[in-house]
């Protein structure tokens, strides 16, 4: 919504009330490190925080310090080496994965000072005090869609500038008691890992590279052996089918918060599951995922801060059926509603990939005759693995433990 106005003394008295109403506010930030990514998907972040963004911040007397980013990582370093006692908060310009680049390095800075074994998949994290603010850049903008409801830099400077603060779970991924990554949005893989692996191939083509990438994906039809074993969220956290969209003021996410506050822990070895098959794809949601081109997200009723993540499961299937369970998310039709798509809201989950051993992978190369031998090929045809797609990065080893 713009204000106008060609009567001076009002223009003036709309000034004052709004610089009235930010003095009130006791928690808004008045200090605040800037990362900009100038080479997010769309290459126009510099030009959206100078022209959009930076005169709000200058309006709102807020100080800000500015880097353009040069390599990857740069911001996760330079969170790690840097006194933050003079900024109210980081901002980042760009997409999801700059965003999880800053998400890293805080939650490894906070963990760090606090004592806490990274590596230690059952280690409780120390909260984060620091706060991240989003200015949308990139290509689909996950994390902002799903926490405001679109995906617009002046939006997200005023949600900054007014200090809203919204808590987001966030999940921890481990391979052998070693820490790969935390993850915000989305887990994703088969489908979405080969997505992200093929588009890495072909960055110059910048944006439109996921559109390639995905078709090529989907003719493939990939599937992926393995098994999973997950812990069942127990308690008030919802479920991921009753359509109960998560907004602000959400009572789920209220109370999850509440009984962390007082370190109400449920028992780890309960409720857990297994499963073994083949698979098109695994995502774990964290958040619903949404974007401009799935505006109800990967799961419709997936909640912003309830302490748990909506595992989805597609099972194999023929093309034509999965590609009307792709064709859903861009439509209000429910896409969770098919026979070979299970989902569950679940604490945490491990991943074992089914693949060849270097035993089969010899018989086949020998070429042999024998009628046992032909037997054991048959059965391990397609036993591959994939790659992990995490808010929009690659996790190579398939092996993984999510909490």
């Amino acid at each position: 919504v713009t204000f106008s106005t060609s009567v001076r003394a009002l223009h003036h008295q709309w000034m004052q009330t709004i610089e009235d109403q930010l003095h009130y506010k006791a928690v808004r930030p008045h200090s605040l490190l800037v990362f900009i990514n100038p080479v997010a998907a769309i290459q126009q972040a510099v030009d959206i925080y100078q022209f959009k963004v930076a005169p709000l911040f200058k309006l709102a007397k807020i100080t800000t310090v500015v880097i353009v980013t040069d390599y990857a990582n740069h911001a996760r370093d330079y969170i790690l080496a840097t006194d933050f006692h003079k900024y109210d908060g980081v901002v980042c310009v760009g997409g999801d994965g700059m965003f999880s680049e800053l998400m890293q390095g805080v939650i490894r800075r906070t963990q760090t000072k606090a004592g806490v074994d990274l590596n230690n998949p059952k280690a409780r994290l120390a909260k984060c005090h620091l706060r991240i603010g989003i200015i949308p850049a990139g290509s689909t903008n996950s994390v902002c869609y799903s926490t405001t409801g679109v995906s617009d830099p002046v939006t997200s400077a005023l949600h900054i500038i007014v200090g809203d603060c919204q808590p987001l779970d966030v999940c921890s991924v481990h391979q052998r008691n070693t820490l790969l990554k935390y993850s915000a949005s989305l887990l994703g893989y088969g489908f979405f890992g080969d997505i992200l692996k093929d588009a890495e191939r072909a960055r110059w083509l910048r944006a439109s590279r996921y559109d390639l990438s995905g078709i090529k994906t989907f003719l493939k039809h990939q599937l992926y052996e393995g098994n999973i074993s997950f812990r069942l969220a127990t308690g008030r956290v919802g479920s991921p089918r009753d359509k109960c969209r998560c907004l602000t003021g959400c009572t789920i996410c209220s109370e999850i918060g509440r009984r962390l506050n007082q370190n109400e822990n449920e028992d780890d070895n309960a409720n857990w599951n297994e499963l073994e098959g083949k698979f098109l794809a695994i995502n774990g949601a964290c958040i619903s995922c949404c974007s401009f081109r799935s505006s109800q997200g990967l799961s419709p009723s997936g909640h912003l801060a309830n302490g748990a993540l909506d595992l989805i499961l597609v099972h194999k299937c023929s093309k034509f059926n999965f590609l009307r369970h792709l064709f859903r998310h861009v439509t209000n039709n429910d896409q969770l509603d098919f026979p070979f798509v299970e989902v569950y809201r679940v604490r945490e989950f491990k991943f074992l990939p089914y693949v060849m051993s270097s035993r089969e992978i010899a018989l086949k190369k020998q070429k042999r005759k024998s009628h046992f031998r032909r037997n054991i090929w048959r059965r391990n045809v397609g036993r591959k693995s994939s790659s992990w797609n995490s808010d929009g990065e690659l996790i190579m080893p398939a092996a993984i433990e999510v909490k």
